[in-house]
């Protein structure tokens, strides 16, 4: 059901001044953030399908939005307008304020939106599928340009100056678009690419999986590259002065990396959750940071300190007790949407407690996919290697599940014996 609503618990949870520097009220992993140019209110999307529009200056939310099937995974600020936001439906929805329903929708990707870019004068929007694409559509109506390559998921899109698209792939890609929708200049990396962003001179800067944060010059040469961690980075933000890239991943740190020195000033420090998603405040002296815990977190951008409450623990590590496992350690990918236990219950995806032998699509409690109510699979030691052998969207089409594959053989088999023991 469409609706808009405040519940009293995210009213309550914001009394407090101290408290409202932490923004609470998702259900779900914090999958995007964007901040309105005068950094008055902010929207964000989650996992739990929904989009909360924030009034920055009190930390109250003025309305939660339910439009979307499926999970909130792109945000963007609209100038002259409010917000757009793409999710796993494939959809783009426009919103105007506090309004209950979107002022647009956008329809044509045949897969989720991954990402969302605008132009600087509002008037087109970009947007990244795992469908393989990206496309751009002005508002004043016509037909949407489609920009078609990618062999695999479309993780990242923006505006280049003077029109141009830039795009960034699972496929380790990324890809340059001159402003005529031309062929692009092709750029292959060592890994996939999760996201990125373009300043206001053209540098292009790209977050990976094997946790670099590169740089390159708007045709593509590299320009140099830093080394934030081991892990995949997930989330990538610049200010809007240029001067400062945000990126985070996995472990839950955030690095602050000066752009022109090519080297990290300071590093945000949470409870060690994935951080999937930031945003800078327009002076650039705050940022925001979304995450597994559900929490919008504030930071000051300058000297990496928390803003507000003390950072919460993140808990017991529940994989703490299988150090040296290797079926664990590949696990730590898959910790941020499932659950292992009944008590823990489901998060982004079902709780995998009881898998196998169990019918695909089944979990009580879980809003699955139309496609995977239709397909004839039991998760059985096979078929869920298989799954992490092919990939999730070869394996379960229409999948919610982020693509990801794992190469090894013994990995795989690894991950599916542990699961074996710690799901019964």
């Amino acid at each position: 059901m469409r609706s808009v609503l405040k519940p009293l618990f995210v009213l309550l949870c914001l009394a407090d001044p101290a408290a409202a520097q932490e923004l609470r009220g998702h259900g779900g992993p914090v999958r995007a953030i964007a901040v309105a140019p005068d950094g008055a209110s902010a929207m964000t999307g989650s996992f739990d399908q929904s989009a909360i529009l924030w009034s920055l200056s009190g930390g109250t939310a003025e309305a939660v939005l339910r439009f979307h099937e499926g999970a909130v995974n792109a945000v963007a600020a609209v100038p002259g307008l409010g917000f757009a936001t793409g999710a796993e439906d494939g959809r783009i929805a426009l919103w105007r304020g506090a309004a209950a329903e979107p002022a647009e929708v956008i329809e044509g990707h045949k897969g989720p939106v991954a990402a969302l870019a605008v132009s600087a004068d509002g008037r087109r929007i970009a947007s990244a599928s795992w469908d393989g694409t990206a496309r751009v559509t002005t508002r004043e109506g016509g037909a949407a340009l489609a920009f078609e390559g990618h062999q695999g998921p479309v993780n990242g899109v923006a505006f280049l100056p003077g029109g141009g698209l830039v795009t960034a792939g699972y496929d380790a890609t990324l890809r340059i678009w001159p402003a005529d929708a031309g062929a692009p200049r092709i750029v292959t990396l060592p890994a996939p690419l999760n996201g990125v962003v373009v300043a206001a001179d053209g540098e292009i800067a790209v977050a990976a999986a094997d946790g670099r944060l590169r740089l390159f010059a708007p045709d593509g040469e590299a320009r140099g590259e830093v080394a934030v961690g081991e892990t995949p980075l997930i989330a990538l933000a610049l200010s809007a002065d240029g001067t400062t890239l945000a990126t985070g991943g996995l472990r839950g740190q955030v690095a602050l990396v000066d752009r022109a020195a090519r080297r990290i000033r300071a590093t945000l420090v949470g409870p060690g959750l994935p951080v999937w998603s930031l945003a800078f405040l327009p002076d650039g002296r705050q940022i925001l940071s979304g995450g597994a815990d559900r929490l919008v977190r504030r930071w000051n951008a300058v000297t990496g300190e928390h803003i507000g409450t003390v950072v919460p623990r993140a808990g017991a590590d529940v994989l703490a007790a299988f150090n040296g496992e290797r079926g664990a350690q590949v696990f730590r990918a898959c910790a941020a949407c499932h659950t292992l236990t009944p008590s823990d219950g489901n998060r982004a995806g079902p709780t995998l407690h009881g898998i196998f032998g169990r019918r695909i699509a089944s979990a009580p409690g879980y809003a699955y996919s139309e496609a995977f109510r239709t397909m004839d699979i039991v998760w059985t030691k096979e078929t869920v290697a298989k799954l992490f052998e092919i990939g999730p969207n070869a394996y379960t089409p229409g999948t919610k599940m982020p693509e990801q594959t794992i190469g090894s053989a013994e990995d795989r088999q690894a991950l599916v014996d542990w699961l074996e023991k710690v799901t019964k």
